[in-house]
């Protein structure tokens, strides 16, 4: 999704001589990404699971991954695809290895569900958005404390994502607001 979304544009903020030569970039970007890999999905529930598919080679998923404590309500793969996050009502999102599924790491600060996360273009942020009416960006892969909290909303943050080249992150909340914020 991200590979597609941002096409040739990352944290560098490269201009182009032309459109062929931005196409170009972006083809390249693709077949980076993609490496032979098999496609992976995950899928979340409100039975706390999470599992891992390789939805081209078989019905059967290949892991059942656990540690939620609530309902799963978003996943999102980074842009790399070494990492996926999941966000949970049990207020904490779980990061874990893109490939096998292992877990990783738990980012807790919120406190209230949280509802979504977005990855910046580089894999190297996370920023996640919840209940108790902040977002927060995560350094990532460490990601053991928040980096930084982007209060202001007067209610729930229900929707976020990243500026295509990362210099940016929107904010939707149930105050009906959209605050911009500068990386």
């Amino acid at each position: 999704d991200y590979v597609i979304r941002t096409g040739p544009f990352d944290h560098k903020c490269l201009k182009f001589k032309s459109d062929e030569e931005a196409y170009e970039a972006a083809v390249e970007k693709y077949k980076t990404f993609k490496a032979g890999e098999p496609e992976r999905m995950v899928s979340g529930s409100d039975d706390f699971t999470l599992f891992l598919w390789h939805p081209k080679e078989g019905k059967q998923p290949l892991k059942r991954l656990t540690g939620h404590q609530q309902a799963v309500n978003h996943i999102a793969f980074s842009p790399d695809g070494r990492y996926f996050a999941s966000a949970s009502f049990d207020k904490k999102t779980k990061i874990w290895n893109g490939r096998s599924g292992d877990f990783i790491s738990t980012l807790t600060g919120h406190v209230g569900a949280v509802y979504q996360v977005a990855w910046s273009s580089d894999s190297r942020f996370l920023v996640t958005a919840s209940k108790d009416s902040t977002a927060k960006l995560w350094e990532m892969p460490s990601g053991k404390r928040c980096k930084e909290t982007l209060p202001g909303h007067a209610d729930e943050v229900f929707a976020l994502d990243w500026s295509p080249n990362g210099s940016s992150v929107s904010t939707g909340s149930k105050d009906r607001t959209i605050k911009i914020w500068k990386h």
